[in-house]
């Protein structure tokens, strides 16, 4: 290499020249452009590595395990911890590959006369010994967690080789695409309006998203409940909306290819209004929870209801779905929490102030159960281990949501404040949000937009309220109901989808500003009877 091509720097940042076209050949050569690679290592004068290193890596992908060994100790390494580990992972593959060549008794040599003498990882070795030992551990699963049937592909075991060397020797696979992606990154984390429906991203130019990302735009108006709509939720799936109201139905909106609502089923049956509606993991059933009544599982597909629970003369205020979808959760009037199976039979029961009748009851994926504890206070239980974590809050809580990989729970207070809590591992506060209106009723909020980056929610005030929950910047108020708005859901689909559930009696459709308006549905028949009160809001 040019002694003076060395030491140069290009760029404003003082970047290597170097490092620089190194990164380059090996994006060529990952990208199976070699002859590029070999002409732009010739023609700069800036080899991607050192011919030892080039054939330490022939060595290892040939299977010339003697000749790798040698080289190894050639190629620059200093540190001889990490020689002798790479011996070590070396000699396990040349192990194997003895092992599956069914060449029991050279694979005993190598592990006594080779492996054995480096006193790396002892444990290890006993391991190896025991597919000597025990022939029949071959066609296991593996041991300690790895898997000892077949060794490894050779480019495999030569990306582990590489994880151990400075990336000075071994420049790591495909880094010029991993400083693309973080540069990409940085820019998404800095636009307050990313929310693409697809992830894909221009090179050339640096990255911008406008307020025309963001859904605003009121695009269909459903008005088939009668009265107040208490509580919204899209399915897992994005192709369905479920809604609650005091009319005491909920509604099955199914939302076709082009975007457009319509009503599936109307659910009737409880003598009360519809507190909250709850989709089951599959997306095939969904449970409605009266207010202080009963809960109710309904079939998707027939609009049947499956089951109805209750407990004594205790109605019910919350519900759930377990992880798995063979469980019914439910919080009740007497603050217990109970646990049906599908048929209605009771598997647990836990008494006591578990939880507040205006509050939500949630399970994460892992099975814990997350449900107000007292007015200001949040639990978070694991039902096996018995662990359990405390959110505690200076305000009342009003209502609370997870996030969808349930490593988020999003607070709403009485304050008019929503709080961002991390309940992975340290639970702790990550961001407050400012802006919306509420002082008597049930205002509910969620997660939503491209990797769920925004945070949403109902306010008193009749318009919707979104925010950024990386910079907690307000970006954007959304107005066109006329009564509270009672609960927001972001289709988990749909970045550019977004539903309010009103006291106004309507549910908006909200969408890009570029989007065509679909038209109103309003359905005329309350329970099989015309009514006069099903008003129209345009």
């Amino acid at each position: 290499m040019p002694e003076a091509l060395s030491g140069e720097l290009i760029g404003s940042k003082g970047v290597k020249k170097v490092e620089f076209v190194q990164l380059i050949t090996e994006a060529l050569y990952s990208l199976g452009y070699n002859k590029t690679a070999a002409i732009l290592e010739q023609e700069s004068g800036v080899p991607f590595q050192s011919s030892k290193v080039t054939l330490f890596i022939q060595q290892v992908l040939d299977g010339c395990w003697d000749e790798s060994l040698a080289s190894l100790h050639k190629i620059g390494i200093v540190d001889e911890a990490v020689i002798k580990l790479a011996c070590f992972i070396i000699l396990q593959q040349k192990f194997f590959e003895l092992l599956d060549g069914e060449k029991v008794m050279d694979a005993l040599t190598t592990l006594r006369t080779e492996i054995t003498p480096l006193s790396v990882n002892t444990i290890r070795v006993r391991e190896l010994s025991s597919l000597i030992l025990s022939p029949s551990n071959r066609v296991n699963n593996g041991i300690s967690g790895q898997d000892l049937v077949k060794s490894k592909p050779r480019s495999e075991l030569l990306a582990d080789l590489q994880k151990l060397f400075p990336p000075t020797l071994m420049i790591p696979e495909t880094r010029l695409l991993q400083l693309v992606e973080q540069a990409l990154d940085l820019q998404h984390v800095k636009c307050l309006f990313h929310n693409p429906l697809i992830g894909g991203t221009s090179l050339f130019t640096d990255h911008y998203c406008g307020k025309d990302h963001i859904p605003s735009k009121t695009v269909q108006i459903l008005q088939d409940h009668c009265d107040e709509v208490w509580y919204l939720k899209f399915s897992k799936n994005g192709k369905y909306l479920a809604s609650s109201s005091s009319d005491h139905s909920a509604i099955i909106w199914e939302v076709d290819l082009d975007g457009r609502f319509s009503l599936k089923h109307r659910l009737t049956g409880h003598q009360k209004p519809v507190a909250s509606v709850s989709w089951s993991p599959c997306d095939d059933q969904i449970l409605t929870c009266g207010i202080e009544e009963v809960i109710m599982r309904w079939d998707v597909s027939s609009g049947e209801c499956l089951q109805v629970y209750v407990k004594g003369h205790s109605g019910s205020v919350s519900c759930s779905w377990s992880p798995n979808g063979k469980h019914i959760f439910a919080g009740l009037t007497d603050k217990s929490i109970i646990v049906w199976d599908l048929d209605g039979k009771e598997i647990d029961y836990l008494r006591g102030q578990r939880t507040h009748k205006i509050l939500d009851l949630q399970i994460t994926n892992d099975g814990k159960l997350v449900t107000a504890f007292e007015e200001n206070i949040i639990l978070v239980l694991d039902r096996e281990s018995g662990a359990v974590n405390w959110i505690k809050e200076d305000q009342a809580i009003v209502s609370f949501t997870l996030s969808e990989d349930n490593k988020l729970l999003l607070v709403s207070l009485a304050n008019e404040e929503l709080h961002l809590w991390n309940i992975q591992g340290q639970i702790g506060l990550i961001s407050k949000y400012r802006g919306h209106k509420r002082s008597r009723f049930i205002v509910r909020a969620c997660f939503g937009g491209f990797q769920q980056a925004f945070i949403a929610s109902g306010s008193e005030d009749s318009q919707v309220y979104i925010w950024h929950k990386g910079s907690e910047e307000l970006i954007e108020t959304l107005g066109g109901h006329s009564g509270a708005v009672n609960c927001v859901s972001w289709n988990p689909v749909d970045p550019h989808m977004l539903a309010s559930a009103s006291d106004d009696r309507t549910i908006r459709i909200w969408g890009l500003k570029d989007m065509q308006p679909k038209s109103n549905s309003c359905t005329r028949h309350c329970y099989g009877e015309t009514s006069s009160d099903c008003n129209t809001h345009n």
